[in-house]
C-alpha cells in the first residue's frame, strides 16, 4: 500500500496521458527537499523541459542540495 501511496500525485498524469516533471523549489524547515510538479500539454514536452530547465536556472535551487 505504501507503494501505491508514493504514486498517488503522479499517476493521474500519466493515466491522462500528460508529461509531467518535478524540479526542486526549496526546503522544508526541517531540511527535507520541497518539489514542483509541472504539467505540460500532450505530446509538448520540450516546452516543459525547456520551462523546468529555466526555472532550476533562475531560482539556483539544484545547488541547495547535498550531493549523494
Amino acid at each position: 500500500l505504501t507503494m501505491y501511496a508514493n504514486d498517488l500525485l503522479t499517476t493521474p498524469v500519466n493515466l491522462a496521458g500528460l508529461p509531467g516533471i518535478s524540479v526542486p523549489c526549496g526546503l522544508a524547515e526541517n531540511g527535507r527537499p520541497i518539489g514542483l510538479q509541472l504539467i505540460g500539454k500532450p505530446f509538448d514536452e520540450k516546452t516543459l523541459y525547456r520551462v523546468a530547465h529555466q526555472y532550476e536556472t533562475q531560482f539556483n535551487l539544484h545547488d541547495q542540495y547535498q550531493k549523494l
